[in-house]
């Protein structure tokens, strides 16, 4: 399997820079950058250090009983609810303003939708004395206050963004906008594996200790690993991040869940590698969901990370090779499976996280007995508005 984009930053046929042309020098300089960067044991020393000491790994793996007795699987979690700032997100944040500071750019702009993404760069950026601003579809503001505060309170400027679909695909456009425009002193922090080479492989090996710590923890304590891993897939960084650990170990089976919305019959999902097909945007060739004429169609999740007509170039590539199975789970099963994960376990997933969970029940997908991995990308602090909503009590 690739580990490894081409000279032409694609993974197989998927990825490449389909992007205006005064992006490709920086585009060409991050990637030359990352790659010395990344090469550089003071540089990865230095990414360790606040991981450790700022983000607070490494997380722990967590056995869960209840779970287990409810399905017949032995199910473990790993908990990336307990970083700093409650979810993966600032794994990769930190990595790419660390690379910021090396390349002298002292103003940082990002995108988001659950929020989760940019509450993690404006943390990071206030760390480190950077400006920051943060896209946001004004659909996206309204469910998810709560983050729009810490942003807010973390020092950031908040653009709400009104054009189009008002949700995270928007949101990246003015990202880009404003990129192109300002590129001599601003950096752009994908906050996904998403995007124009190099951020696919870039934001996958600032992510990939996810799956690193996970393969070593279980292996220690188990001594073998997992039947299989599963993670939620919207842009794709906390699936890459623990897939690619266990993508060269044949016998664990790999499944990242898409959101299927109001069902993949209804044309109201977030499924490109379930119900898509491959095009561009957002300056990749991947997957993604697009009309006979190749124009983007919306999307519909209850969850605003996930709600993302596109993919990153390796997951497309992955599907394509046969190494992972990309499956959908709708917005009722999500909710339903959130609910059940907090009542049997004490722990309250993010609703992106909770699609990961979903497919615990189906025993057409995991046979009894099965041994299986889940990555709880984060937690749900930032979804009970939502939640509750939907749920009465």
């Amino acid at each position: 399997m690739l580990i490894r984009p081409d000279e032409k930053g694609r993974f197989g046929a998927f990825g490449g820079r389909y992007v205006p042309e005064t992006l490709i020098p920086a585009l060409e300089e991050l990637d030359l950058e990352f790659n010395k960067a990344w090469a550089d044991p003071l540089f990865r020393a230095e990414f360790d250090h606040y991981l450790k000491e700022y983000v607070g790994r490494p997380n722990p793996i967590t056995e869960a009983k209840k779970l287990s007795s409810d399905t017949g699987l032995h199910v473990v979690i790993k908990r990336e609810d307990l970083n700093h700032t409650g979810a993966h997100k600032i794994n990769n944040a930190l990595g790419q303003c660390l690379l910021a500071l090396r390349m002298g750019k002292k103003r940082i702009i990002a995108e988001t939708g659950a929020g989760q993404h940019g509450v993690a760069t404006a943390t990071v950026c206030a760390l480190f004395g950077l400006e920051c601003e943060v896209y946001m579809g004004v659909e996206d503001i309204a469910r998810q206050q709560l983050n729009v505060f810490r942003m807010k309170l973390l020092g950031a400027k908040v653009n709400p963004v009104s054009s189009g679909t008002q949700t995270l695909k928007d949101a990246l456009n003015e990202a880009m906008r404003d990129w192109v425009t300002n590129v001599g002193d601003t950096h752009y922090i994908i906050g996904t594996a998403a995007g124009p080479h190099p951020y696919p492989y870039m934001v996958r090996e600032f992510q990939r200790v996810i799956g690193d710590e996970a393969r070593a923890q279980y292996l220690a304590r188990y001594d073998r690993l997992p039947d299989v891993a599963i993670a939620c897939v919207g842009g794709g960084s906390n699936a890459i991040g623990m897939f690619t650990a266990f993508v060269p170990d044949a016998n664990v089976r790999l499944i990242g869940v898409e959101a299927g919305g109001l069902g993949l019959n209804s044309g109201k999902h977030a499924a490109p590698l379930s119900a898509g097909s491959p095009g561009v945007l957002h300056g990749s060739y991947s997957y993604l969901m697009q009309d006979d004429d190749g124009q983007v169609i919306g999307t519909h999740s209850i969850s605003a990370g996930l709600d993302y007509p596109g993919v990153g170039a390796e997951h497309s590539y992955l599907k394509d090779a046969g190494r992972v199975e990309y499956i959908a789970i709708d917005d009722d099963e999500a909710i339903n499976a959130l609910k059940w994960v907090a009542s049997s376990e004490g722990l309250i997933p993010a609703i992106e996280s909770a699609h990961a969970f979903a497919p615990l029940r189906n025993r057409d997908l995991l046979p009894e007995g099965s041994r299986v991995l889940v990555n709880m990308s984060g937690r749900g602090d930032k979804d009970m508005e939502t939640v509750a909503r939907l749920l009465s009590f």
